[in-house]
């Protein structure tokens, strides 16, 4: 058998006796002891087949040597009994020719033993690109949004994902994005995710850590070409900041249940996308950090019914001025510095994949409600603000408001879904303040790498906001080209 397919097939048989190891070995000494065993039995295997192909390195070569001086002395007496020239010149140029190949295909050979992955230079690479065009019936300035009114085209994000094996024993992948500025128009780029991933640890449990989206609920990870809508859900921007991108690190648990729980916990300097930075000042304690966790569980319900659920949750003891003084304005226009950001959430997704029809039909229903809970500095007198201090007249209180969305989609074709979005948020600066919306949509996949939606939304605001009301249609087009993991999963 060749070296490396006696190399390939030993660390896959460690591997898999490796991972064969009952769960529920808790003995800390029997398992470094057979770990111990486990890597000298390999080391050795791995001396042996070593030592078996340079073997039959030297054989070859010394057999090749051995035919090659054979024929030189039969060329050689041929030429004295006939007396002719021998054509050493000649025949040596050929044989020593086909000696340099037989030594390059060796070293080849060679070379390729030592290499871990044969792909380690190769990472996946993909790309995305997402075009929004759109109308709204009323300017920024009279609605409240980052786009201009009117006629609009917008180009998102185009998303650069690098993704690779690191060793036998972690993962890394990067997304590079951009996306134009509504006012200039340029695209700034900026690391949207850049971290490193276990793969192999025990006891079920996987790390993560570096740039990336913390789990919170069911849609605040996920980018937005995924949504199975055009825009985010107006609580998770105001709640969480759009996408729960966070500079950390994030712990995951499958308990050895015989069903299936996930517990994820984890801890940032940030969290969100679009949320203000805490302002860390010249020190920071690991109170001024976000802690955040989910614990999520599934259910067949029946053949064709399954059921997602969890709960979610973020907490910043001291958020140190996120954003900075009077980044916020509360009830009656009051300037307010947050001091503590609390929030909670609850998910769940039903979803109908009939058995014998599941690549042309489904039904999916989700709901996510939020909570937030966050404690206020009031500074009636705006004195922070203008850098002046505090003047005697600021007090704390903590503000309580709601959110959540609802949508419902039906495919029932393989390139043709619909369904309708349902938006309920009360400011977390000002639970006075009301904002729904309402969202119709319909996605046409022209294939797995691209695809077209159609979206209309009616924005109604409080008389507490001072926003008009919105109506807007959005015509989104996404393309993937490369390696994507996630591409249009159903969510």
């Amino acid at each position: 058998m060749k070296y490396r397919n006696l190399f390939g097939w030993s660390f896959v048989l460690l591997l898999s006796i490796a991972s064969a190891q009952p769960q529920e070995a808790t003995n800390s000494e029997t398992f470094n002891k057979q770990l111990k065993e486990l890597r000298e039995s390999f080391e050795k295997q791995q001396r042996e087949q070593r030592e078996n192909f340079e073997k039959q390195q030297r054989e070859l070569r010394d057999e090749f040597e051995k035919k090659f001086q054979q024929q030189q002395a039969q060329i050689e007496a041929l030429s004295r009994t006939t007396n002719v020239p021998p054509a050493n010149a000649q025949t040596n140029a050929v044989m020593a020719d086909q000696l340099q190949e037989l030594n390059q295909k060796v070293d080849n050979v060679v070379e390729a033993q030592k290499k871990v992955r044969p792909g380690e230079f190769n990472p996946a690479i993909g790309l995305v690109g997402e075009t929004l065009f759109s109308y709204r019936s009323h300017g920024s300035d009279q609605i409240g949004s980052d786009r201009p009114g009117g006629f609009n085209a917008f180009q998102r994000s185009v998303e650069l994902n690098v993704a690779a094996s690191v060793d036998p024993f972690a993962k890394a992948y990067a997304v590079i994005n951009a996306s134009a500025d509504s006012q200039t128009g340029e695209a700034t780029m900026r690391v949207e995710e850049a971290a490193l991933q276990t793969t192999s640890l025990p006891w079920n449990l996987e790390l993560k850590a570096g740039r990336f989206f913390g789990e919170f609920g069911k849609l605040s990870y996920i980018h937005d070409h995924e949504l199975p809508f055009v825009n985010r859900p107006l609580a998770l921007n105001q709640y969480i900041g759009g996408e729960s991108r966070t500079d950390g690190a994030q712990l995951s648990w499958l308990p050895p249940l015989p069903h299936y729980v996930s517990v994820t916990v984890g801890l940032g300097n940030g969290f969100g996308g679009d949320s203000p930075l805490n302002n860390p000042g010249s020190y920071r304690t690991l109170s001024g950090f976000n802690y955040f966790g989910r614990v999520s569980t599934y259910f067949d319900l029946t053949p064709n019914l399954q059921l997602e659920t969890g709960i979610s949750g973020l907490i910043n003891p001291t958020t140190q001025d996120r954003g900075g003084p009077n980044a916020f304005v509360g009830p009656g226009g009051v300037p307010l510095t947050e001091k503590e950001r609390r929030v909670a959430g609850f998910d769940l997704k039903l979803s109908y994949v009939p058995l014998a029809n599941n690549q042309f039909q489904r039904l999916d229903w989700g709901t996510e409600v939020l909570y937030s809970d966050s404690r206020y500095l009031f500074d009636p007198d705006g004195s922070l603000g203008t850098g002046g201090g505090l003047s005697g007249d600021e007090f704390q209180r903590s503000i309580g408001s709601v959110g959540m969305y609802s949508y419902v989609t039906y495919k029932w074709h393989r390139q043709w879904s619909a369904g309708f979005l349902f938006d309920f948020v009360e400011n977390p600066a000002n639970h006075d303040d009301h904002t729904f919306a309402y969202s119709p949509y319909i996605t046409w996949a022209l294939s797995h790498w691209s695809q077209l939606r159609l979206q209309y939304t009616h924005t109604d605001h409080n008389a507490v906001s001072g926003l008009k009301s919105d109506d807007a249609i959005y015509l989104q087009w996404a393309w993937i080209i490369g390696a994507h993991s996630h591409g249009w999963q159903a969510r």
